[in-house]
């Protein structure tokens, strides 16, 4: 069965797109933590980090991260956040990254 951000990707669920290339889709989170909080997704379903295969390319999602951060004008700087697993916060299983920024964020998280 497709996970949300698939049938995100495909069209099948509305979002807010900020960006997409041959390999990502990024869109707004409908629950941001931050005053700009942008999920990056692979197109290609992978549960998590820690499926991710040893072979390939995985630049796509940082190489996304930093475009959107310089078109979302976030020139005081980002984070950018990856939950593996229900302990971390992960609630849909397919790998994606969080974009935080717009305000100052405060260390230690969580």
């Amino acid at each position: 069965m497709p996970t949300l951000f698939t049938k995100i990707i495909q069209r099948e669920i509305p979002a807010e797109i900020v960006y997409e290339d041959e390999h990502v889709v990024a869109f707004r989170d409908i629950d941001p933590k931050a005053p700009v909080h942008v999920l990056i997704v692979p197109r290609t379903e992978i549960p998590g980090l820690a499926d991710l295969p040893d072979d390939g390319d995985h630049r796509h999602i940082l190489n996304a991260a930093k475009t959107i951060a310089e078109r979302l004008g976030l020139t005081g700087g980002y984070r950018l956040v990856f939950n593996q697993g229900p302990d971390a916060g992960q609630t849909v299983d397919h790998l994606h990254a969080h974009l935080l920024g717009g305000r100052q964020l405060g260390w230690p998280p969580g």
